[in-house]
């Protein structure tokens, strides 16, 4: 299947709020593992809230496209055209997910200075990642409805 005919395949997608969470708990899962690591990273550095906020972003781009991509190329797609795939069914969701759960970290007070042993560091990025991902479900559920996001990988799984 290519991948316009996949995303016309995909048009009208049932947007359930199953398949939403579905869908964000698989951008979480990606989010999550490249926002711990760049935070884990940059505060062993020693690196300032800033630096350690790029470093946590990027690190979160680069493994929730990944995720998306290991799926996909399963599927037999080239790995040009699983980036595009990835590129289409996650961009939206992991900069919502992103600015939510960094901009809470940093309105908490303390929590990027408290360190990794510190419990306010760890329950503040889980409080973020949670808040993200109830505000990222509805975004997801919009673009799945409209034959976008998720609905583009679904296309390819059989």
């Amino acid at each position: 299947m290519t991948e316009t005919h996949a995303a016309e395949h995909h048009h009208h997608a049932k947007a359930s709020w199953s398949t939403a969470a579905s869908a964000t708990l698989h951008c979480l899962t990606g989010c999550a593992i490249g926002e711990v690591l760049g935070m884990v990273i940059g505060t062993w550095l020693g690196l300032g809230n800033v630096a350690t906020i790029v470093l946590a972003v990027a690190l979160a781009f680069v493994f929730g496209y990944a995720l998306t991509m290991r799926g996909v190329l399963k599927a037999g797609l080239t790995a040009k055209q699983a980036l595009k795939v990835a590129l289409a069914a996650d961009t939206l969701s992991i900069v919502v997910m992103e600015v939510v759960d960094n901009a809470i970290m940093i309105g908490v007070p303390g929590a990027m200075d408290a360190g990794l042993g510190s419990w306010l560091f760890w329950g503040a990025l889980a409080f973020a990642l949670a808040v993200a991902f109830v505000l990222t479900v509805p975004v997801n559920k919009w673009m799945i409805g409209r034959g976008r996001g998720h609905a583009v990988v679904h296309a390819y799984h059989h």
